[in-house]
């Protein structure tokens, strides 16, 4: 066969430049309507078939299931969706990644857009070098669209031709023939090459083009495609190895999902694939054999997807449960969950006062052990498990936001009902607490990225600097005590705020003495100056810390003193 090295590398660099357009056009889309899309899926799930079809709108918009599932996974990690919503969606974007199949097959094979692919970069150049981000993201679309067409005529062209190199046939024949063994193994073969090249439209393409040129048969392409929705997952579970319980159990459930999928169409495969081709050949009539099978391919994948969420739609709960099994919360796992205005606003306002005044409670009791996890970090030794703690700390500081967020937002739902002057004035109260809480959050992780700074320009602590931050750690220890004390009793008549107060005061002479003896310790070289830039820097964030709890107990006793 006639078929070289420099033949090969024209292949790579077609499936490359095909791969290019499709990231290119897919970011563009999500930056130009991204905060749009993440409004529509939070508000869109709120049940099942809502979920469904934001899934399918989502995914034919952005071009891609795995951009979609990647998102659900932030989403789950994020608290904005829970894992059955988050299900509902999956079913929906499997329906939705069809829209490709069907744009390469109308317009891939039947006109010629790479004759207008640099007509359509020439008019999108100029606007990738505005100032203004939508026209950007525009000319980076266009652009990306006129990638992805010419890297697929230019794939078109790479494939070896079959006609001309008949061996190719004659090899793969050993494979084809061997009834639904063939169908499995080819099965697996569109799963590995979807995880090698981590998108299932290119794949979809390769398979298209492969079937379309008369390498394989349809219902080998139809295999190669069903192994393909099992590939395609692996992105949401690589997204989902750093991310919470819950984010894990959504990437896991898109799998089994699509599993489940595979393993009944299996049984019916050679009765599908006909009833399928048969429908494509009755209305297309004398269509060329190669626009007939990539409209027979696409028709496959887009009903396949259908009757899958049609047959599986209704068991949501149950695959939810499934995966919640197979996939146990450790002590560990922290995600974000409000305990007690989850379910929105009660039907009495001045009980959901109490209901916020108590989740604020638990707000803060979740930062005192953010800041346990921070004294943990300072304290680890090892690489390995310095990481993991400091991707805790990442993520209680993003549950932290949200939780501000979430809490504010009901608050403010409240100010606007029939609530008491008394009550009001809570409100208003609790809304400048929750903004105190998360600022200590923020030094909390503040103080992790300068403990981490330390390590990266291996800064090492000696044992008197090391005293001293352990007695400045338990102060900050001992006035988040307090503080929560001061929090539990919001509602007595009078609170005593003096341990507070005098808790402050003992962080900013500890401050003080640190900032005084740190210089002494430098003009005497007990340590490099380097040492001194991070021991300051945490001593520093520790008091800001403190000036934060203050802050909380302050507002939290106006009025009771």
């Amino acid at each position: 066969m006639n078929y070289g090295l420099f033949d090969l590398l024209h292949l790579v660099g077609s499936l490359g430049l095909f791969l290019f357009g499709m990231e290119m056009m897919s970011e563009a889309l999500q930056k130009s309507a991204g905060s749009k899309l993440r409004s529509i899926m939070a508000a869109m799930t709120s049940n099942r078939l809502m979920g469904i079809i934001t899934g399918v709108l989502v995914t034919a918009v952005i071009q891609s299931s795995s951009a979609t599932t990647v998102m659900l996974v932030s989403f789950v990690n994020a608290g904005l969706m829970s894992l059955v919503q988050s299900i509902s969606v999956v079913m929906g974007a499997n329906i939705g990644t069809t829209i490709t199949a069907w744009i390469i097959s109308i317009f891939g094979f039947k006109v010629n857009i790479s004759d207008f692919s640099i007509p359509i970069i020439a008019i999108a150049f100029p606007l990738i070098f505005s100032k203004r981000n939508s026209r950007k993201n525009w000319g980076h679309l266009l652009i990306g669209f006129a990638l992805l067409f010419l890297g697929l005529d230019l794939l078109k062209g790479s494939v070896p031709d079959v006609k001309q190199n008949p061996e190719i046939l004659q090899f793969l024949s050993a494979y084809t023939e061997l009834g639904y063994l063939s169908i499995i193994l080819f099965l697996f073969v569109g799963t590995l090459l979807t995880i090698v090249v981590q998108s299932s439209s290119a794949t979809m393409a390769i398979t298209l083009i492969m079937c379309a040129q008369g390498w394989i048969t349809y219902e080998i392409a139809a295999a190669m495609v069903l192994g393909e929705n099992i590939g395609t997952t692996v992105t949401a579970n690589i997204a989902a190895i750093s991310a919470n319980v819950s984010a894990k159990r959504t990437a896991l459930a898109h799998t089994v999902f699509n599993v489940f999928g595979i393993m009944w169409i299996l049984i019916v495969f050679y009765p599908f694939t006909a009833m399928v081709q048969s429908i494509v050949s009755y209305y297309m009539g004398a269509t060329e054999l190669m626009q007939l099978d990539a409209f027979s391919l696409s028709l496959f994948h887009t009903m396949f997807n259908i009757t899958n969420v049609l047959v599986l739609g209704w068991f949501a709960v149950p695959l939810a449960n499934l995966v919640t099994k197979m996939i146990k919360q450790k002590h560990s796992d922290e995600e974000f969950k409000l305990t007690y205005i989850s379910t929105g606003l009660l039907s009495t306002s001045e009980l959901s006062v109490l209901q916020a005044q108590k989740e604020i409670l638990v707000y803060a009791e979740r930062i005192q052990k953010m800041f346990g996890i921070v004294k943990e970090y300072y304290a680890e030794t090892h690489p390995n498990k310095q990481a993991k703690i400091f991707a805790r700390i990442t993520k209680y500081e993003n549950i932290s936001d949200r939780m501000e967020v979430e809490i504010g937002e009901y608050l403010s739902q409240l100010t606007e009902g029939q609530l008491a002057d008394e009550s009001k004035a809570k409100v208003y109260k609790m809304l400048r607490i929750i903004t105190e809480i998360e600022s200590l959050a923020d030094g909390c992780y503040n103080l992790s990225r300068v403990i981490e700074r330390g390590r990266i320009e291996k800064v090492e602590m000696p044992d008197c600097i090391d005293g001293n931050l352990a007695e400045m750690f338990r102060l900050i220890d001992d006035a988040i005590i307090a503080m929560l004390q001061v929090l539990k009793k919001m509602d007595d008549d009078r609170i005593d705020i003096t341990k507070s107060i005098n808790l402050e005061d003992e962080i900013n002479y500890a401050r003080n003495q640190n900032k005084l003896k740190n210089v002494c310790d430098v003009k005497d070289c007990t340590y490099q100056y380097n040492t001194s830039i991070i021991y300051m820097d945490m001593v520093v964030e520790c008091e800001k810390m403190g000036d934060y709890i203050i802050n909380v107990v302050e507002a939290a006793a106006e009025g009771k003193e």
